[in-house]
């Protein structure tokens, strides 16, 4: 039986993100589009997706079949590829997200070697502190900082993620360092929209810390850079301020106490199959990369 040519037309549609940017890639007008994608799914007896004036969503059977689809049209190149003899080798689109900060400093920077080892990969960053649904913002890969893996996920956990109570050297020469955890209600917290309370551990069990941030802001960058310039106290990732404590732009406070242990950096896809020899390529570059992780080191304390 040969391969339904809808098929094709379906993954071009969640591919692209809309029927007219599918029309566009396959060179058929939208009306075709539509009316191919209204065909599979009459035929299907089953809607597979949303359609909006801005954008279109998959339904829950639409993003089980997609996945399926995807496994089919996999095993096909795969089977061309045994046949032929030709490597997999990576190329094609390939979304990534990651967070705004971590973006900046430990992906951007290293992205050159990636990208010169695979130049068919056709490499589309996204830097956002946003939460990336990986269905519906068609990402092929995100990286999260978090201590959950959520169902029908895929995770590679990249490194651990510890964060330290930081301040800077002026700021705590002004006000004095705090000796005990209850100390720090009469210091100015900084912290991200979102971040408070923070949930710290030490060997003596765990605490929470409640209160407001001194200054308000939806961005951590900022949160970083009020505490380099002495405005208050934060919780800091070590991947955020590593640089920052060895040069003594900061130091860690209370070092008996740090955020929660179970945090991880992870790099996650949707379960597969099969994968994408591009989305293979770059998880084990991430995996290189972080092996290990370049912001281990030295934390100056008080």
């Amino acid at each position: 039986m040969p391969l339904d040519p809808d098929y094709v037309l379906f993954t071009a549609i969640v591919e692209a993100g809309s029927l007219s940017a599918a029309a566009r890639h396959l060179r058929i007008s939208p009306a075709m589009v539509s009316k191919r994608l209204a065909r599979l799914e009459e035929r299907l007896a089953t809607r597979l997706v949303h359609r909006t004036t801005r954008k279109l969503a998959l339904t829950a059977a639409g993003a089980m079949f997609h996945q399926d689809v995807l496994a089919i049209l996999g095993a096909v190149r795969e089977a061309e590829e045994r046949l032929t003899g030709t490597a997999r080798e990576p190329g094609g689109p390939l979304r990534v997200s990651a967070p705004t900060s971590f973006g900046r400093l430990h992906i951007a920077p290293r992205l050159h070697k990636f990208l010169n080892r695979h130049s068919r990969v056709k490499l589309e960053l996204d830097l956002s502190d946003s939460y990336v649904d990986l269905m519906s913002e068609r990402t092929d890969l995100a990286i999260r900082i978090t201590a959950d893996v959520p169902a029908g996920v895929e995770a590679h956990r990249l490194a651990r993620s510890p964060r330290y109570l930081t301040a800077a050297p002026c700021y705590l020469a002004a006000r004095g360092a705090p000796e005990r955890l209850s100390d720090l209600r009469d210091h100015h917290l900084l912290a991200a929209d979102g971040q408070l309370p923070w949930r710290l551990v030490s060997r003596r069990g765990r605490q929470q810390v409640d209160g407001h941030s001194h200054v308000r802001t939806n961005s951590s960058e900022i949160v970083r850079e009020l505490a380099i310039s002495g405005i208050g106290i934060a919780l800091r990732s070590l991947w955020d301020v590593s640089q920052d404590l060895s040069a003594g732009r900061l130091v860690r406070v209370l070092p008996e106490w740090e955020g929660q242990r179970e945090l991880g950096i992870y790099a996650m896809h949707l379960q597969a199959p099969r994968r994408s020899a591009a989305l293979d390529a770059f998880v084990a570059f991430l995996r290189t990369s972080f092996d290990p992780p370049p912001w281990e080191g030295s934390c100056p304390t008080v």
